[in-house]
């Protein structure tokens, strides 16, 4: 799976992405991420990409020239349109069942604004999705740009050693993750509870699915709306609150 992201700031993405679980999945030809500058693209000496917004106001714009040119350089050669995306606040929010999709995607480019935002006509022109991270503001794209970048290519097949990787984690399932514990078997007087010591699979998987429920009940009540429950599930829920 390709990236693409249109930045001001390429060394900021390419510092982050290049570590870890993305560095490998890089370094393994799982998946490729290329940061275009659209500073290259200026069309004056000064390389500026922002001016003044008509109509007054407060803060630069960034000018849709540049971005346009800088697009114009992936898609050059390509026989398809790559799903380019937005980062912006006023976007869809990012969840999981997002990255699930995206994930089927081949190409995606990123388009990270700064300053007070972008032309509108270069979003109307190149941009299939806005999305954003969540409401508040950041100073640019790039952070959320990453978080959906490493987001997504975890769940590209090959990066992770094994789907149960990710498909146990928090919000693949519409659950939060049960609590997960590893040596030593004590600590500060808490002990590891002793069905994980077992090595009863089935009562494993049992207690880690009520727990789920359990912590999703607790901390996020409002995922239990819209996740699929069987009877057994809204039965323990009910369990649970009758004894709070």
């Amino acid at each position: 799976m390709r990236f693409d992201c249109l930045t001001l700031f390429p060394e900021m993405i390419e510092n982050v992405l290049k570590l870890s679980i993305t560095g490998r999945a890089v370094k393994n030809n799982l998946i490729e991420i290329n940061c275009v500058n659209i500073r290259d693209f200026a069309l004056n000496k000064h390389n500026s990409v922002d001016d003044e917004p008509y109509g007054g106001g407060g803060g630069m714009i960034m000018q849709a020239e540049p971005i346009y040119r800088a697009y114009q350089s992936i898609k050059e050669g390509l026989t398809y349109k790559p799903k380019v995306i937005y980062m912006s606040p006023q976007g869809k929010v990012f969840n999981q069942e997002l990255a699930k999709s995206l994930s089927e995607e081949k190409h995606l480019i990123f388009l990270c604004g700064h300053y007070e935002g972008v032309d509108e006509r270069i979003i109307e022109e190149i941009v299939d999705m806005e999305l954003s991270i969540g409401d508040y503001v950041l100073t640019g794209g790039e952070i959320p740009a990453m978080a959906v970048i490493d987001s997504v290519s975890r769940l590209v097949p090959g990066v992770l050693s094994s789907e149960d990787s990710y498909k146990n984690e928090s919000h693949y399932s519409g659950l939060l993750e049960y609590p997960q514990y590893t040596r030593p078997l004590e600590f500060l007087g808490r002990k590891v509870p002793d069905v994980l010591l077992s090595g009863h699979h089935a009562n494993i998987d049992a207690w880690r699915h009520k727990m789920s429920l359990s912590r999703t009940l607790s901390k996020r009540p409002d995922m239990l709306d819209r996740t699929e429950l069987s009877e057994s599930d809204m039965k323990y829920i009910e369990e649970i609150k009758k004894n709070k």
